[in-house]
């Protein structure tokens, strides 16, 4: 199979890409204009593989990506690109409303103009985009989301995943492309960006600096390790029923439990300097 990622060397993008072409064999075409989150340093593993491909190309530029469909005519869409830090959202929104809302309108359309050029890959065409569960709201003392969860966003962030959500259900419903959305939980794993909790928190803990937390640090958080989630996209894009598909690691913490494990670790690198 020949695959599109967009957002492929963020943190969850490159771990897409790294199962997509080590363990399933796939052909990966990477669009990543490479914004502060993208790190190439995370396709090393790849890079030299020819079935690795990386289009530097903004996904806002409709022609470019339009042009990326018609030179190497993929058979599959994940996209991942977007940007996702929620202070940042608060501070700077509209880079977040033409990323995740123009760009996957963009996204969408040229995946309309390239099936309707290319009848006959229609069928099995999959465009599975990756949103989050904060576009659901805050997460509460009990309980997880589920498919019947109404949206509440809660910061320009999640606002705007939910309306590219929305945008690719109503897409699948009026035009009748194939398009799968599924709803994350927090990610964390190898090459997170170090703004994100686990590793900002780890990284301060191991310089002696403080630990900011949200609020009293009560807000409860739902937890998915980013190759468990790359493997469950794989599956998601190859058995998956068009329509949506809710992914949760089962694994709920407050922020401040969650901070424990970072105080631990620093400790104890601490003590084995002293060893």
């Amino acid at each position: 199979m020949r695959v599109l990622v967009t957002g492929g060397a963020g943190f969850i993008g490159s771990a897409v890409c790294r199962h997509f072409i080590l363990e399933l064999g796939y052909d990966v075409i990477v669009v990543d204009k490479l914004t502060y989150a993208g790190n190439l340093a995370s396709l090393a593993r790849v890079a030299s593989n020819p079935s690795y491909v990386h289009e530097r190309v903004d996904i806002c530029d409709a022609p470019a990506i339009k042009d990326v469909f018609d030179r190497h005519q993929p058979q599959a869409v994940v996209h991942l690109a977007a940007e996702s830090h929620v202070d940042r959202s608060i501070t700077g929104s509209g880079i977040f409303v033409q990323t995740n809302v123009i760009g996957t309108f963009n996204l969408l359309e040229a995946v309309r103009s390239y099936l309707a050029a290319n009848k006959a890959r229609a069928h099995e065409f999959r465009f599975l985009h990756v949103s989050t569960d904060e576009v659901y709201g805050s997460l509460g003392e009990a309980g997880l989301f589920s498919e019947t969860t109404p949206y509440d966003p809660s910061s320009p962030y999640a606002a705007t995943k939910a309306a590219s959500d929305h945008i690719a259900k109503a897409w699948h419903r009026t035009y009748g492309l194939p398009v799968i959305v599924s709803n994350c939980s927090n990610n964390y794993g190898p090459y997170q960006f170090p703004e994100k909790l686990i590793p900002l928190m780890i990284l301060n803990a191991l310089h002696g600096e403080p630990l900011p937390v949200y609020g009293d640090g009560r807000n409860v958080r739902d937890w998915l390790f980013v190759d468990d989630h790359a493997r469950a996209l794989g599956t998601i894009l190859s058995k998956g029923l068009v329509g949506r598909a809710n992914l949760s690691s089962w694994l709920t913490s407050e922020s401040m439990r969650s901070i424990s494990c970072p105080i631990k670790l620093e400790k104890v690198s601490r003590k084995s300097e002293s060893w």
